[in-house]
């Protein structure tokens, strides 16, 4: 950490830090909004976390969003700092080349964490709900190579396909909460607060955790905006709309199955519109699984392209797309190795995982942000 140094200095200096600077790519706001949306809806919405909260698990996504919120600031006040930088890059500017490259490696190690859970979980659902008898590493062999193919091309190529599929997702998700309605029953619901505060904001911290913290992961592969206004529209109205969707599908879910029901099942959303029953209409809970696969896709390949950012920053390898397929077996073989079981990896996801990521996703973007901050004030020279 250098006290002494103005933060204009540090941005300018960094320009001639000798790092590889990997290659921008710009993509416009509605396309990064759509992005955020399906990376918080997908596998949220189908195993739902926050069951401490019991029937009050619609005030948890509530009071979740909420501790979200500061957390939006922080990365769009960065962004807006440092023009052009990620943050990786506001690391390694405020915390100096060594410390800032240590930061990068853990931070990158905690990526690599995440993306095994996600791939896991993934495929513990495909052989779960469907393909009972299918080897658990094979559909996680179809999901990473999918997910790697798609990172190849880059991120416009990963933006361009969720453009298209916002819409699909978002439309299929309300058709089915609209199906549900003759299922639902209000007095799941009852009493509120029966419990007291204390479960609901435990609760709460379980969903911050997961999706909303995860949101971290954009602030390493966004960097070039075309507005200053850009970051504050698309972190928050990504926020906004993506836990909208989670809280609607939360409170449809509790009403339909009933949180005694919901505690005992890893995929309540799938019980939940397994359930409908429309004369002609059968089968409704492959829709759910689907959409639980599009926004286990992006949620993965976001993380998999954060990754190998960081890790060809660390290594100054010239292009990012040359280490996707080693990064992209590394991970499968992860995911597959480290649980015995089901149940070990529901234990780690579930009551390990939090911890573990707490400090990735919340301390150092807090730290990195208080360095910026008081740096700024002490000299005036930064335009944020």
């Amino acid at each position: 950490m250098y006290s002494s140094i103005e933060v204009h200095d540090l941005y300018n200096n960094s320009n001639n830090l000798e790092e590889h600077q990997v290659n921008k790519e710009v993509i416009c706001d509605k396309q990064r909004i759509a992005l955020i949306i399906l990376f918080i809806i997908g596998p949220p919405t189908v195993s739902l976390s926050g069951v401490e909260a019991k029937q009050d698990i619609w005030l948890a996504v509530i009071f979740s969003m909420i501790m979200g919120l500061p957390m939006m600031f922080i990365y769009c006040r960065l962004h807006n700092t440092f023009p052009n930088k990620d943050l990786f890059d506001i690391i390694e500017i405020c915390f100096g080349k060594f410390i800032g490259k240590v930061i990068i490696i853990f931070f990158t190690i905690h990526f690599i964490i995440t993306v095994t859970t996600i791939l896991r979980n993934y495929g513990e659902f495909i052989t779960t709900v469907s393909f009972m008898k299918t080897p658990l590493i094979i559909p996680m062999i179809c999901f990473g190579s999918l997910c790697a193919y798609v990172i190849i091309g880059g991120i416009e190529a990963l933006e361009r396909w969720g453009s298209i599929f916002i819409q699909i997702v978002v439309f299929f998700t309300f058709i089915l909460i609209l199906l549900l309605i003759p299922n639902m029953n209000i007095n799941n619901i009852r009493p509120v607060l029966s419990n007291g505060i204390k479960p609901v904001l435990q609760g709460a911290s379980k969903l911050y955790s997961f999706p909303f913290s995860q949101l971290v992961v954009f602030s390493t592969i966004f960097s070039s905006f075309k507005r200053k206004i850009s970051p504050y529209r698309i972190y928050f109205l990504g926020l906004l709309i993506g836990g909208i969707i989670i809280f609607v599908t939360f409170f449809s879910v509790l009403l339909t199955v009933g949180i005694e029901d919901i505690s005992g099942l890893y995929y309540p959303t799938y019980t939940a519109v397994s359930r409908i029953d429309i004369t002609g209409l059968e089968r409704t809970e492959i829709l759910s699984g689907i959409l639980f696969s599009l926004g286990g896709f992006v949620k993965m390949s976001i993380h998999l392209l954060a990754i190998c950012i960081g890790i060809a920053k660390i290594f100054r390898i010239t292009d990012y797309r040359l280490i996707v397929i080693p990064i992209t077996l590394m991970t499968i073989n992860l995911s597959y190795l480290l649980w015995d079981s089901t149940m070990d990896f529901y234990e780690f996801d579930g009551e390990i995982m939090i911890y573990f990521a707490f400090p990735f996703r919340t301390i150092l973007p807090i730290l990195t942000f208080i360095i910026v901050e008081i740096k700024k004030k002490q000299n005036g020279s930064v335009q944020a």
